[in-house]
């Protein structure tokens, strides 16, 4: 197992709702210590876990979606040094599934912002995401 943490990152708009928002995280994220805040537009929530398995969750969806290649491609391409940074719907993961996203165009809540910190960023993604056979 590496080193890993993982921290996540969203608004809560005035029109959501706070819990709404605690579940899409939960869904993704194992062992997620949260907390919210004020800010400027509503609150911000930040969850921070530790450890391989907090991505078990994550990984199982990305196997039971058959999105495991797709994942794989673009979380590699995340990779800059010991850190993967990526974005999630956060109505898509409210609903137990997945959708990658752009920063602000494809998800109208807001996304839900990943920032991964491990010592080996390969070998992660390749357990998260692990290549499917060609048959």
């Amino acid at each position: 197992m590496v080193e890993v943490t993982v921290y996540v990152e969203t608004e809560i708009n005035p029109t959501e709702d706070e819990e709404k928002v605690r579940q899409a995280v939960n869904t993704v994220l194992g062992n997620a210590e949260i907390t919210v805040k004020p800010s400027a537009r509503g609150s911000s929530l930040n969850a921070e876990a530790k450890g391989q398995d907090s991505l078990i969750k994550l990984r199982n969806i990305l196997r039971n979606d058959r999105v495991r290649d797709a994942a794989r491609r673009l979380l590699f391409k995340s990779i800059r040094g010991n850190t993967i940074s990526f974005y999630l719907n956060k109505q898509v993961a409210f609903a137990g599934h997945v959708s990658f996203c752009e920063e602000t165009a494809e998800s109208p809540l807001g996304p839900l912002r990943f920032r991964i910190e491990t010592d080996d960023a390969e070998q992660l993604v390749e357990w998260i995401a692990e290549k499917t056979e060609k048959r």
